[in-house]
């Protein structure tokens, strides 16, 4: 856990993206892109996240755990609305959204759905225990990565000159991601509590994780590129191979540090196989909490509240 005294909870948050722009990063196209492919992954993704812990409640012997994990799942909740508001937003401007979203859908509420692979004669008490606490073991790996990534958007002024609406969605959801951090986590480790089980669960898991969150970045960037008609550059990147497109955009997160690199992931992810990793050494919570004290779509509401 956090510590003993932090509670998380959920904020309102109030977003005008009527003056963004789809490429909302300064002069990156691409990074652009691969931020706002996120928003078609996220919100079928978090809400996923938020059934399936609330299918845990009844099995937390810890109550201030479980007070981490419905703190969690109204975070999470949050989360998915505020980016179910930037696709309306890609919509708006000429965006056809809609298959990467069916893919989005085939994975969280099929594949990784009640059914497992959705299979529906795979099923029995034992059977759906199993699958409920590798579905979290799924999570806890996915959340080391919006934690890693958290901390670097904290870390950076980079975004400073991009879009501030859009920057702000980011930077608040991912702070909230650093300050929560740490319960997927511990909701992992109190299911499975056999500590080799585990350690080995946990590693197995991340090795098809890791390489899916790299796939799914790249194909849904995709997906937004090839419909950029103003970009000619990015519409024929995006005719290139998968490898081809990695090395680019290396090459153009490193120059621009509008997104944490590929080599960056890879050595959290490197961090996640040490028997002694602990994600609370992964994030500063006090940097989390102040960020939001001063975020514009948090501040909207709570001068709100004052007044």
């Amino acid at each position: 856990m956090i510590t003993e005294s932090h509670q998380i909870k959920a904020r309102k948050v109030y977003f005008d993206f009527s003056e963004s722009s789809v490429c909302w990063m300064p002069d990156d196209p691409l990074c652009s892109h691969i931020a706002n492919g996120i928003n078609m992954l996220l919100p079928a993704g978090e809400f996923w996240f938020c059934r399936v812990f609330n299918k845990t409640l009844p099995h937390i012997s810890d109550e201030k755990l479980k007070q981490d994990v419905i703190g969690f799942v109204r975070q999470e909740a949050a989360h998915a609305r505020a980016h179910e508001k930037v696709q309306d937003f890609l919509r708006e401007n000429g965006y056809d959204i809609q298959e990467p979203l069916n893919r989005a859908h085939l994975v969280f509420n099929i594949l990784l759905g009640d059914k497992p692979l959705g299979i529906p004669f795979l099923k029995g008490k034992k059977f759906d225990e199993y699958w409920l606490i590798f579905r979290v073991g799924v999570i806890a790996a996915i959340e080391h990565f919006t934690g890693t990534i958290g901390q670097w958007t904290l870390d950076s002024k980079s975004w400073d000159k991009a879009d501030p609406a859009m920057a702000d969605l980011f930077r608040w959801h991912l702070a909230e991601e650093v300050e929560h951090r740490c319960v997927a986590y511990d909701l992992f480790e109190h299911l499975l509590q056999q500590k080799l089980s585990f350690y080995v669960s946990r590693q197995i898991i991340m090795m098809g994780i890791f390489p899916l969150f790299i796939y799914f970045l790249v194909d849904f960037a995709r997906s937004l590129g090839q419909q950029d008609t103003e970009h000619q550059q990015i519409q024929k990147l995006m005719r290139h191979g998968f490898f081809a497109f990695i090395r680019e955009f290396e090459k153009t997160a490193t120059k621009t540090d509008h997104l944490p690199t590929i080599k960056y992931l890879w050595k959290a992810t490197l961090r996640w196989t040490s028997p002694k990793f602990n994600p609370l050494h992964e994030g500063d919570t006090e940097q989390a909490l102040a960020y939001m004290s001063r975020s514009p779509a948090v501040q909207y509401f709570e001068k709100t509240a004052l007044n």
